[in-house]
């Protein structure tokens, strides 16, 4: 007997509670915007505040520490991509932008404080995937995966000089 029920096996009762929790879950409304503040004491009176807010998948924090500097992070969340922006207590800021495809395919961009980018991109399939990362000298490192449906594949890890490394897993029954 197969351990997944096809739809004629189901019985009308329980297709209407799916039908009600489906039609529950797009009826409901999104998520409320949150916010939050703590405040941390240390042994010798300096203190530190975090404020965290939450909207919508977008994450937006603050900290000051002991000596005033603050530090902050801002996340924007959309279907097609996300964008984060980590700012030091020295002012500098790096930022991670991912953009999605609809086939679970992927491009990060990751801007460091001195203007230097790093990418990656991946792209996915049932049978495996590829995700290639570029360095911002310029070097590449690629890392190739196959799998089959029995939990069996392998992983090639290839180099910025064409060196490779490979890992095979077997899945025993």
């Amino acid at each position: 007997m197969s351990k997944f029920y096809s739809l004629p096996r189901l019985s009308a009762a329980a297709v209407a509670v799916m039908a009600v929790a489906g039609a529950l879950a797009l009826a409901a409304e999104p998520a409320q915007a949150r916010e939050r503040q703590a405040t941390f004491s240390g042994p010798k009176g300096q203190a530190a505040t975090r404020n965290v807010q939450r909207a919508q998948g977008d994450v937006s924090s603050s900290t000051v520490g002991p000596r005033g500097k603050t530090m902050g992070r801002e996340v924007d969340r959309s279907a097609e991509g996300t964008t984060a922006t980590v700012t030091g207590p020295n002012g500098k800021t790096r930022t991670r932008d991912t953009d999605y495809q609809g086939n679970g395919d992927s491009s990060t961009t990751v801007t460091r404080a001195n203007g230097q980018t790093v990418t990656r991109a991946t792209e996915r399939s049932p049978q495996g995937g590829t995700s290639t990362t570029t360095g911002a000298n310029g070097q590449t490192l690629t890392r190739e995966s196959t799998r089959d449906g029995q939990g069996n594949g392998s992983t090639t890890w290839t180099g910025p000089n064409g060196q490779t490394a490979t890992r095979d897993v077997t899945r025993q029954p």
